[in-house]
This record gives structure tokens, C-alpha cells and sequence, in this order.
């Protein structure tokens, strides 16, 4: 990927999306950049967040680190990254948790609707329910008719509170009139590793990363969250084909930083971040993951910030849900 030319001592116009001018900050980057994922090692955060960096670092010419600062449901790392020198430095792995669903925290130490701002609308995926292969379910209406033939016995993990694979969850007991109980961890790599371990028995977990252990036979899927059939998992059917009609669940990423940072920068890192993450030669492997990228300018990832916060706020509503 050729690194674009950049005028080191002024300011330069270049025509960004759709031929619009902007002002592009003079020598930026002219050092490394620090890509916080809000969660362990092991989920799709992590993963894509890697992915990124490996392109983004050679088109800038300068190291991107990734630090992995888990916490609160993804919020320690996202309050890092606010609080951060407002120099584009300093980027964020943002989900469901940071750009929707804060509406069940009554304390957090920052306000990610005023203190956040996106970057670009990166992809979003599809996610798939996993349950541990001794569950005595092979399809998703056996699971149906067990959980609720066992209310609250049933234990599902997540990357933590508010994340996707919580709402996911969360969503599901909602519509489908189950009780199922939540146990939180600081990633999903974590959570899935007490998943196979058979400490919890399910997970609602985004198909990139559970697809390797579906295939490996260590859990077994039932259904997808999304409303039709992923055709990285061959024969396993939505569950709103399966017997919950209403239920749709489909997770949506961000990269984000301090509403600090300026509006010239945030413009040159969006145009930089879409050319990175639309390369053809990165397609390959965003189709094999099951990961559709999405991209354009910052606008659009604040115009399905505030849809999905208006959805997730009435599900966090009607599920009385509470993280503090």
C-alpha cells in the first residue's frame, strides 16, 4: 500500500470524500499511535484492531500499538483515550458499549455521548448463540424449550456490560420471554474460554471469532442473530427463522477519539482509516471473517449512533438492566 505524500512544514488541501477540501494537520503522524481495545485479548476487537494496525502502520510510516486496557465493560479503556492529549495519538476500538448502550450506567467516570466522537463507522457482523456441546440441545428450538423449561439456570457469558454480546443476550430474553443469568468478563476471549471450559453453558459471541471453535467441534451453534443465514456457517439457521420472529441482533463497531481532537485531523485520519480498510487486498479476509466493512465519513457513524442508542435504550429500559 504506497504511503500517501505529505508536506511536513505547512498545511496542505486535499479533496476528500466525494472531492470535499479538507485542511490536513501538518506532520501528522510523526510518531507512534496508541490503538486502545477496550477488552482482553481474544475477541473481535482485538482481532480487528490488529488487523488494522498492521495496514495502518505502513500507510503512516509509524508504528501503531495496541494496548489492551479491559474494565468496566470496555469503559477504562474508553475513558483512556478521553482523556488523552487531544493530538490524534490516542484512538479507541469503540462499540455497542460506548456508542449505544450506556444507558444502563448511572456512574461512569466520563460521558461517552459528549466526551466521544467517531472517527469512521466501521464494520459491522454478525453474531451467532454457542453453547457448550454436554447442553442437551442440537437445535435452537430444543434450546428454546430448555431455557424455558429452566429460568435462570442457565448461565450466559459476555465481553462485559453493555457490550454487544450482553445486548445480544439481553435482546434475546426480552423477546424470546426467557431468564437466562448474565455473567460479565473482560472480554470475549475470556468468556469463551469459560464457555469451552463448561463454566458457563452459552455465549451470544460475533461470528469471527467464534467460527474457529464452531469448527473445531468445542462449541456448537444454534443460531444467528442476524436475519437471515451467515453463509460462513453453513445450516445454522436465524433465530428469527426459528421460532423468535422479532429478534435481530447485529453488531456495529467505531473508531473513536476525544471530542477534543480537532475537526481537521479527525477528517484526515477518517479518509486514511476508509482507504486502509476498503484495500481490496484486505477483502479477502474481511469476507472470510464474516465482517462487512462499512466506512464514509464521520457523519454516518453519528447518524447509527444515535438510531442504535434510541433502540438500545428502550430494550435497556424494558429489561430493567443495570451495571452499577
Amino acid at each position: 500500500m504506497a504511503r500517501p505524500t505529505r508536506v511536513l512544514l505547512f498545511s496542505v488541501i486535499v479533496f476528500g470524500h466525494a472531492g470535499e477540501l479538507t485542511a490536513q494537520p501538518a506532520g501528522y503522524p510523526s510518531r507512534p499511535i496508541r490503538l486502545i481495545v477496550p477488552y482482553a485479548p481474544g475477541g473481535v476487537a482485538d482481532l480487528m484492531s490488529r488487523i488494522i494496525a498492521q495496514r495502518l502502520g505502513p500507510f503512516y510510516n509509524q508504528q501503531v500499538i495496541i494496548e489492551n486496557r479491559p474494565g468496566s465493560g470496555g469503559h477504562v479503556g474508553a475513558d483512556i483515550a478521553v482523556k488523552a492529549a487531544p493530538d490524534g495519538y490516542t484512538i479507541v476500538f469503540a462499540t455497542i458499549a460506548h456508542n449505544a448502550a450506556y444507558a444502563m450506567y448511572s456512574r461512569l467516570s466520563y460521558d461517552p455521548a459528549k466526551d466521544l466522537q467517531p472517527i469512521i463507522l466501521l464494520a459491522e457482523i454478525q453474531g451467532v448463540l454457542v453453547v457448550h456441546p454436554s447442553l442437551p440441545t442440537r437445535t435452537f428450538k430444543e434450546f428454546l424449550a430448555l431455557a424455558r423449561a429452566r429460568p435462570g439456570e442457565l448461565n450466559y457469558g459476555s465481553a462485559g456490560a453493555g457490550s454487544a454480546t450482553h445486548m445480544a443476550a439481553e435482546l434475546f430474553k426480552l423477546v424470546a420471554k426467557v431468564n437466562l443469568t448474565h455473567v460479565a468478563y473482560k472480554g470475549s476471549g475470556p468468556a469463551m474460554i469459560d464457555l469451552m471450559g463448561g463454566h458457563i453453558q452459552l455465549m451470544f459471541e460475533n461470528v469471527p471469532t467464534a467460527a474457529p471453535y464452531i469448527k473445531s467441534g468445542k462449541v456448537r451453534a444454534l443460531g444467528v442473530t442476524s436475519r437471515q443465514p451467515v453463509t460462513s456457517l453453513p445450516g445454522v439457521p436465524a433465530i428469527a427463522q426459528s421460532g423468535v420472529p422479532e429478534y435481530e441482533a447485529v453488531p456495529y463497531y467505531t473508531l473513536s477519539v476525544s471530542s477534543r481532537v480537532p475537526q481537521d485531523l479527525v477528517r484526515k485520519l477518517n479518509a486514511d482509516l476508509d482507504t486502509v480498510i476498503k484495500h481490496p487486498d484486505l477483502a479477502p479476509r474481511w469476507t472470510e471473517l464474516g465482517i462487512t466493512v462499512l466506512g464514509g465519513l464521520p457523519e454516518a457513524a453519528v447518524k447509527r449512533n444515535a438510531v442504535e442508542t434510541a433502540t438500545w435504550a428502550k430494550v435497556i429500559k424494558a429489561a430493567g438492566i443495570r451495571a452499577d
